[in-house]
Parts: structure tokens; C-alpha cells; sequence
């Protein structure tokens, strides 16, 4: 072996060794780099979910943020998506997926600890790609202890309402009418009409029971005009400083159609006053059978392929982590391992959450052109009403329809066949 070709020989050697070496710090630098999520919980919210985390050991960095979409999308556009992103648009986390963006969550947890229907996560091929974390319950109504409405349809003097909501306003209207359609249709129209079954041939916002529901809500809102004008420059979570719109000093309502969450705008003090009941009754057109229950969950997904997120994934779905944050933060789990606590109004809760039809928020789990049209058609219906205009119920109906038409049914969507449990 000649000299220069030992020489050659050593260089490469040294060349070799120099990159590894880079490779090894790099890999170390990767695992110490704080797993990246984007959440929309803020505030107190976001300090007990942090509270959890801590607890895994493992370094993060938590964005919350009530404009998630928004932030999410111009993320991933510029190519720095988080590790992790938890949510509760099925819909949304859909098309990610079949844009092959999400990273499967196989063997992370085992789906059947989570009762139906937020364990509807998989997908034709077998892989799971979204986790429920935290799981809350609609269909109910909220209203100050001592002051409990008689079992029957409320005024719109009563009702606490606020559509405004960072990047996502009308989203409560649309629990109304997701709550109408559920209690006068049943499930079995629901779940249909949410995953849009039997594709372009159905046309299930126009069809009688959506445009029913939606009329008797509209007559509610055409009965205080003024009442429905305030509510669209209202704050679904109340004024700055909280107490939320059923507690809050300027608003003299005594009902709110809101989830469980609810709880978390009134303020510790106030939460001790607050009662729920079941929706149905007080609902337009009243009747005290309570079809079923809808309820929406906040899902955790994978954008990255790092190890650190992956164990954080599975950390946070496990029974023991779902099980501080219910004892830290009060918050309900799907996981049916989890043992609820509490006083008497979160037993309810748990109660309704566990037991009975429970069907996934409809909004959730449409793409999101559809719910966005949706959202829309909620506040046009508000304004034209405060306005002391004609809704136009049926052209705003046919409007979504038509964004329906022309929307994609993903995989995610025909995945998902357990929008309502059986029981």
C-alpha cells in the first residue's frame, strides 16, 4: 500500500469518524429539544395541563391559542408543523392525515380503553392516528343553584348567548342546532347528516329535519331581535375578567346551552353555583325524551416522528395521566379506566358522559369547508333575524349543501362510523 493511498485511506477514516460525530450530536440535540405542542387551551386551562406534563419528565413547549386553525395551517405552510397538535376537529385532523401529514399512533394506547364514540379513530388500513385526551359533555343547560327552570321550552329573555369566538365564531349556534336536530331526529339521523352518508346523492341540508330544527331555533332568536343582534358581538366565554355569560353582572339571562367546559369561564367561586340539566325540555318545541347526548372530545395527534413526542403521546393517553388531570383540573376522561371524582354536578356530568346514546359533535367531524360554512350560515341567520329580515333559511341551506357537494369525503370521515354509541 503506497504512502499517498494510506494517507487517502486515513482521510476517510478521519472524514467518517467527523460525521458520525456529527450524527450523534445531532441525534442528542434532537432529544433534548422540548417536544413542541399547540393546544387551545388558555389561562387556568393551560396551567393545570402543564401541571400534567411536568410530571412525564420530558421537556415542551406549550402553545395555546383560541385561533388554533389559523396557527396550525400557517405552521405546517411553513414547514415547522409542532410534534403535537390536540384538537377536537376530527374533521380537520381527517384531511391532515390523508395529506400523509400525521404519523400513525399504533400500539401508543389501546383504543379500547376509550368507550364510543370517541374511540372511533381508525382508519380503513387499520392504523389509529388521533387519541382523545379530554372528553366533555353538551346537550345540557346550565343555570344558577336555586333557580332550576320548570320542564319546559325557555324564552329568549332567558338565554345567556355569545357567538364571538377568535377564529371560530358561530360555533355555539351551531350546538344548538346540533342539539335540535338530535333530540327531534335521534342518532340515527345525526350520524348520517354528520358524515354526510351516501356521499353527493344525499342532500341532508336540506332536508326536513335539519331545515326544521334550524327554523324553531330561528323563531326563538325572532322573539328578543335585539337579544340576537348583542349575541353576535358577545364572547362565548363572557367578558375579560370572567364569570363567564351566566354569571356575569351585565347580562340578566338565567340559562346557557354550553358543555361542561362551561364551568372553567364561571370562575371557581361561581362554579359552586352552577347546576345543569338535561337540554331537551327547555329546548324550542320542548318535550322532556332525551334522545341522546352530544358530546365533543379534544384529540391528540402526531405531526413528528420524534421519539420524545411519541412517549409523550402515550404518557398523556395512559389511565394514570388522565387520571391526575381529572383530579387536577376537574376535567373528564373518555378513557373508561379513569375513575370519576367530584362533588354532585361533576357526577352528573361523568354520569351522562358514561351511560346512554353520546353522539361526537357534528361540526367536529365535517371537513372543515363544510363546518366553516356552517359557522357561517349560524351567524347570517342571526343578523338577518336582529336586522328584522327574512333568514332566508332555505337559500342559506342549499348554500352549505352546495360547499357539501363539493367536499371530499376522506377516509377519516368513512372511518369514523361510531359518531353515536348505541348506549
Amino acid at each position: 500500500m503506497t504512502r499517498r493511498f494510506k494517507m487517502l485511506v486515513l482521510l476517510m477514516v478521519m472524514l467518517l469518524i467527523a460525521a458520525v460525530g456529527v450524527v450523534v450530536v445531532w441525534t442528542q440535540h434532537d432529544d433534548e429539544e422540548p417536544v413542541t405542542i399547540l393546544g387551545t387551551w388558555t389561562g387556568q386551562q393551560e396551567e393545570q395541563f402543564k401541571t400534567v406534563l411536568r410530571g412525564f419528565g420530558i421537556p415542551f413547549h406549550y402553545q395555546g391559542t383560541a385561533a388554533q386553525r389559523e396557527v396550525l395551517l400557517s405552521k405546517v405552510q411553513s414547514g415547522e408543523p409542532p410534534d403535537v397538535v390536540i384538537m377536537p376537529g376530527i374533521g380537520e385532523l381527517a384531511e391532515y392525515r390523508d395529506q400523509n401529514r400525521l404519523k400513525p399512533l399504533d400500539r401508543l394506547y389501546d383504543p379500547k380503553q376509550y368507550g364510543a364514540p370517541w374511540n372511533a379513530a381508525g382508519t380503513a388500513s387499520g392504523h389509529v392516528y388521533w387519541v382523545p385526551v379530554k372528553a366533555d359533555l353538551k346537550s345540557i343547560v346550565w343555570y344558577r343553584e336555586g333557580h332550576r327552570p320548570a320542564n319546559a321550552p325557555a324564552p329568549m329573555r332567558s338565554w345567556c348567548m355569545g357567538m364571538d369566538d377568535d377564529g371560530a365564531s358561530g360555533w355555539p349556534g351551531t350546538d344548538w342546532i346540533e342539539d335540535l336536530v338530535l333530540q327531534r331526529a335521534g342518532p340515527g339521523f345525526y350520524a348520517q347528516w354528520a358524515l354526510n352518508s351516501g356521499g353527493p346523492k344525499k342532500k341532508w341540508w336540506t332536508s326536513g329535519q335539519v331545515r326544521t330544527a334550524w327554523a324553531a331555533w330561528a323563531a326563538l332568536l325572532e322573539k328578543n331581535r335585539p337579544a340576537a343582534g348583542k349575541a353576535l358581538l358577545t364572547d362565548h366565554r363572557g367578558p375579560s375578567g370572567g364569570h363567564g355569560l351566566l354569571f356575569g353582572a351585565a347580562h340578566g339571562c338565567t340559562l346557557e346551552h354550553q358543555g361542561s367546559f362551561a364551568r372553567s369561564f364561571y370562575g371557581s367561586k361561581d362554579t359552586e353555583h352552577a347546576r345543569l340539566m338535561d337540554s331537551a325540555p327547555l329546548l324550542p318545541g320542548g318535550g322532556t325524551r332525551v334522545r341522546a347526548h352530544e358530546v365533543t372530545g379534544d384529540f391528540a395527534a402526531l405531526f413528528s416522528k420524534r421519539a420524545q413526542a411519541r412517549e409523550l403521546i402515550r404518557r398523556l393517553s395512559s389511565k394514570e395521566a388522565q387520571q391526575k388531570w381529572a383530579t387536577v383540573a376537574g376535567v373528564f376522561s373518555a378513557n373508561r379506566q379513569v375513575v370519576p371524582k367530584g362533588e354532585a354536578v361533576e357526577r352528573q356530568i361523568a354520569q351522562r358522559l358514561l351511560k346512554g346514546p353520546r353522539c361526537l359533535d357534528a361540526s367536529d367531524v365535517m371537513a372543515p369547508a363544510v363546518r366553516d360554512a356552517f359557522y357561517e350560515a349560524v351567524l347570517l341567520t342571526m343578523a338577518r333575524v336582529a336586522e328584522g329580515q327574512d333568514p332566508h333559511l332555505g337559500t342559506l341551506l342549499e348554500n352549505v349543501q352546495r360547499v357539501q357537494d363539493v367536499s371530499t369525503l376522506n377516509d377519516g370521515h368513512a372511518a369514523l362510523q361510531t359518531v353515536c354509541s348505541t348506549h
